[in-house]
């Protein structure tokens, strides 16, 4: 069912942040592609959006939006309010011995910065990885052998009543790119545990991580992070790569010839380009291997069907 946006952004409560209307997401999301969400919210702090949160109906659907990277929105766009976290919220400083506290709408090459010009070891790893924090800990992020369940210490939450949440890094039940916590808790910072290193080690890890990335990843190209995760014992972009999908395309769309667990738009591609030639590939390994490729990239907005696809249950 169509949403009016008017009355949508009339049912919204008084803020001290920025509300917009009808708001293109193709701009903001790496793969630029997608429809507009009715409301795109900037929260001027925690206390804006905890207000925020708890004087919104829980019928209007609400998305958290990073920087763009693991998400594709659909063509037709989001039919709710997307909340954004600003400069507010992507703070870092160090709060005690080898303990950052970071916002969780820094971007993790900030955070692994910001650690390597403190001479802490630990988040060389997050350089690596093309996200926030805050997607960080949804989806328990990591790369080249290190998670972000391996550095947390806490993290502050926010629940769809506007309650603020104070969270243990063992309360959130890590596993393989997933956390146990509420799939509507907000994140809005983070503390993590480092190590004292040595200067020269730090950069030259990261350089390492850069180069490597280069070498296998589309990173010039406008795609986004890893499509599939690994099932257990397997590597998907080797399934991918056994049923003959590397360099599979609809229109503009294509699986990245560099490394096939990632997509790619050509230019001129829609979202639907995008997800069908993800599904085919998805398609043919379930066909061929028995294995049903899980989800990673989150997919934003209304299938043809009508179903969310920003419920937990739509991203397998």
């Amino acid at each position: 069912m169509a949403v009016n946006i008017q009355s949508l952004a009339e049912a919204l409560p008084e803020v001290k942040g920025r509300i917009k209307r009808d708001v293109p997401l193709s701009k903001v999301t790496w793969f630029q592609v997608g429809g507009p969400a009715d409301v795109l919210f900037k929260p001027a702090d925690e206390t804006d959006l905890a207000d925020f949160l708890k004087s919104t109906s829980e019928d209007i659907p609400v998305f958290v939006l990073g920087v763009g990277s693991n998400l594709l929105v659909r063509d037709s766009g989001f039919r709710g309010v997307v909340i954004r976290l600003g400069r507010e919220f992507s703070k870092i400083a160090l709060i005690g011995e080898n303990l950052l506290c970071v916002g969780a709408g820094a971007s993790d090459l900030q955070v692994a910065r910001y650690a390597e010009e403190k001479g802490l070891t630990g988040a060389e790893f997050l350089s690596g990885i093309p996200g926030s924090i805050g997607g960080a800990l949804r989806m328990n992020a990591g790369a080249y052998g290190n998670e972000i369940s391996d550095i947390l210490v806490s993290a502050t939450a926010y629940d769809r009543q506007g309650i603020r949440h104070e969270v243990s890094a063992e309360e959130f039940g890590f596993s393989y790119r997933h956390c146990e916590l509420p799939g509507d808790w907000i994140f809005t910072e983070a503390v993590l545990k480092l190590s004292e290193g040595e200067a020269p080690s730090i950069s030259r890890k990261m350089a390492e991580i850069a180069k490597t990335r280069e070498d296998s990843q589309p990173v010039r190209s406008r795609t986004g992070g890893s499509t599939f995760a690994n099932p257990p014992g397997k590597k998907a972009w080797e399934l991918i790569d056994a049923v003959g999908a590397r360099g599979l395309s609809k229109g503009a769309a294509q699986i990245s010839e560099k490394h096939c667990n990632f997509l790619i738009n050509n230019g001129g591609a829609t979202a639907a380009d995008i997800e069908r030639v993800a599904e085919e590939a998805r398609r043919r390994v379930f066909k061929e291997f028995d294995t049903l490729l899980r989800w990673e990239i989150v997919r934003l907005g209304e299938k043809e069907t009508g179903a969310m696809t920003n419920k937990k249950e739509d991203r397998s």
